[in-house]
């Protein structure tokens, strides 16, 4: 399109009285000049006057050129060139940013163009800026002015967004088929299961069921994107996965140790080690073959492990003698991060922690180990191994340790189905298991080249070594070994004599008599009751040492504990979601597939028939036995299921469990049925999670 201005004829008159630059201020002026530069004789230039009066025309284009760029200076903007209507400068910047990198390179160079515009109008004017520019880019002028009216008014740096191509702006219209809801909702239901059926199974599936009720369906891709459109990867991750999966696509938190010093925080956990081991006789008992249970504390800052016992199971006895190690070897430590099993709850190790729940809160509990040293105790959270630390440790003592060649035969395999093809057929001494173990965790300590935020390069042993030398690390005193070398329990003096009963020993000594039934705090050798017991008052005042007076007996108090661990509530929200995509059960789906199935064909009858001739008599008719005869009276065990265990509700169950766990505690009798089924009943999932709910509403969900 040709710029033009506002009025492109002109006579001789009219030129005149506009004094336009380079032009006669006269019409006679304006006649010889034309007359001079032979306008007249340009007909698509100079033309005949009609109307009244008659005379001649002349176009602007025959103008000098600087008369022409004073009208295109005070000529109006073209009508298509008036300013869109701007959106918010931060609506625009967040469209822009979604937009390809191609989109924003072309918004690029229109703002190019309209800046070399704005640098020749100053000189030549607008008009001619655009009409100049428009050749040498290759650009429209009609196009450059719809670009300068797309700015007007917009701040200079902000130019980009309102110059991308606009089609981008508003999204396209997605053609969609449409389908009966009730169709989706089939399909939904059937998908989002963990059985976890392929789509195309449900398809087939659900189309069948579509077309004999007369629901109008989609194609199987077009389904797939529907279903994938609408419901979300996290709810059929946890639809047709589980929990545990969903856990896995939230990153983990990855914590900063560079910040603390050496002993300021310690971790610790059990680890079944995959190789077998047999453990001597002793007392009478035979040599016993298993999996070896190491508790391990460890330094946070640097990683190195401090201390660490081995045991056939997870007790509190060998995390307070771990811990003992740790405390007697390096020091106190400030922080430490715990388990959240039986074995670290136990009062003897956490007794009188404010966040400790487990076991029944008592007022003259005794004061735990880390209790009582005044450290603060952090619980990790349950079936979280990213939690503790110490968990990357013992996935390198599997490879380093469990599977050195001084254990083949013995070694496992990590899981059941990772059986090796010599599995079972060696079994490692405990005194050459243990050997081992200390050689490889001295390894461990001593590696060079860790890549931790506090190794660069250096051992583990090497960072910890140069923290302690100049970290406020808190010593253990005489009187403190006595927490951790010896066990603790909150007993009662005799009134009378002021003796103590205790695991079938009695102990006794002469100044007990002044403290003759008092409640007592009693520390010992859990390895030699016959030493004697140390005695504490309830407020932590040493009483004094009871030897033993009658060795009638011997406790040992690293038999095996049940130990079980919280579960994590189901994610809540997602749980929702998944509740409202599947709107059919798998019963309600089978009777809608029933529906429709089709009548089962007739069976082929069979064209030939063999006669068969029987052999010997013909067999008696049998006599339908007699029904035994109940008996007179029937028993039940107390506290024993009166239903099957399948009709059963798993509230009832759980209730019988929590009546014989508190009967436990109140050291009444039950029976040895009541406790096996007690115990198989703990370890299941069904009690865990009743578990959860009882420690938030308590006795009120039983009604």
């Amino acid at each position: 399109m040709t710029i033009s201005p506002d009025k492109v004829w002109w006579t001789a008159t009219e030129i005149a009285v506009a004094r336009l630059p380079d032009l006669p201020t006269s019409q006679k002026g304006v006649d010889l000049l034309a007359k001079r530069l032979g306008w007249r004789a340009q007909p698509s230039l100079a033309r005949r006057r009609a109307g009244r009066g008659g005379g001649w025309e002349y176009s602007w284009q025959l103008f000098p050129l600087t008369a022409q760029r004073q009208l295109l200076t005070h000529a109006k903007p073209p009508a298509a060139a008036v300013p869109a209507a701007h959106v918010d400068r931060d609506e625009a910047w967040s469209w822009y940013e979604t937009l390809p990198q191609a989109v924003k390179d072309k918004a690029a160079a229109r703002l190019a163009i309209i800046q070399k515009v704005e640098a020749l109008e100053p000189m030549v004017g607008r008009y001619l800026a655009v009409d100049q520019v428009a050749r040498i880019s290759k650009a429209g002028e009609r196009t450059i002015w719809n670009w300068l009216g797309r700015i007007e008014g917009v701040r200079p740096d902000d130019r980009l967004p309102y110059l991308a191509p606009r089609h981008r702006a508003s999204q396209a219209r997605i053609r969609t088929k449409d389908c009966d809801p009730e169709f989706m909702d089939l399909l939904k239901s059937d998908f989002l299961r963990l059985a976890g059926p392929s789509f195309a199974t449900c398809y087939r599936r659900q189309l069948r069921v579509a077309q004999g009720r007369g629901l109008e369906t989609l194609p199987l891709k077009t389904a797939q994107r529907r279903l994938n459109a609408t419901v979300s990867r996290v709810t059929q991750v946890l639809c047709r996965e589980g929990i545990e999966k969903v856990k896995r696509l939230y990153p983990t938190q990855r914590r900063d140790k560079t910040a603390l010093h050496a002993l300021e925080a310690v971790n610790a956990d059990f680890h079944k080690f995959d190789v077998f081991v047999r453990w001597p006789a002793e007392g009478g008992q035979p040599s016993f073959v298993g999996r070896p249970q190491m508790v391990a504390f460890q330094d946070i800052f640097s990683g190195r492990i401090l201390a660490w016992r081995v045991d056939q199971t997870p007790n509190s006895t060998a995390v307070l003698l771990a811990a003992g190690d740790m405390i007697e070897d390096w020091g106190i430590p400030v922080h430490v991060l715990l388990d959240n099993g039986r074995e670290f709850a136990a009062k003897v190790v956490t007794g009188g922690a404010a966040t400790r729940y487990r076991f029944k809160v008592k007022e003259d509990d005794v004061p735990g180990l880390f209790t009582a040293l005044g450290c603060e105790i952090h619980w990790a959270t349950p079936y979280s191994g990213q939690s503790k630390p110490i968990e990357r440790a013992f996935r390198d003592m599997c490879d380093a340790i469990a599977k050195d060649p001084r254990f083949d035969g013995a070694w496992t395999g990590n899981k059941p189905e990772a059986k090796p093809e010599d599995y079972g057929s060696r079994a490692v001494d405990l005194e050459d298991f243990l050997r081992v173990l200390a050689e490889g965790i001295e390894e461990h300590n001593t590696r060079q080249g860790r890549r931790s935020e506090v190794a660069y390069g250096r051992s583990f042993a090497d960072v910890f070594d140069e923290s302690d030398a100049s970290a406020p690390i808190r010593k253990a005193t005489e009187a403190q070994r006595r927490l951790w070398l010896l066990g603790a329990e909150g007993l009662r003096l005799n009134t009378r004599t002021g003796e103590i009963a205790f695991q079938n020993n009695r102990y006794w000594a002469e100044w007990m008599q002044d403290v003759a039934g008092e409640r007592v705090v009693a520390r010992f050798d859990p390895a030699d009751l016959w030493s004697g017991l140390h005695l504490y008052s309830q407020d932590g005042a040493y009483l004094g040492h009871a030897p033993a007076t009658d060795r009638s007996g011997f406790f040992d108090l690293e038999e095996a504990r049940i130990t079980a661990r919280a579960r994590r509530a189901w994610l809540k929200a997602e749980k929702e979601a998944a509740s409202a995509h599947r709107r059919y059960t798998a019963a309600e789906l089978g009777r809608q597939l029933d529906e429709v199935s089709p009548i089962e064909p007739p069976k082929p009858e069979a064209k030939v028939v063999r006669m068969v001739k029987a052999k010997g008599p013909a067999p008696a008719t049998a006599q339908p036995a007699a029904a035994p005869k109940a008996s007179a009276t029937v028993t039940p065990l107390p506290l024993r299921p009166q239903v099957p265990a399948a009709e059963e509700a798993p509230r009832v169950r759980f209730k019988r469990a929590l009546d014989l766990e508190r009967a436990l505690e109140r050291g009444e009798e039950i029976t040895r049925d009541q406790r096996k089924w007690l115990a198989g009943y703990q370890t299941s999932s069904e009690y865990r999670s009743e578990l959860m709910l009882w420690r938030v509403h308590g006795d009120q969900m039983f009604g």
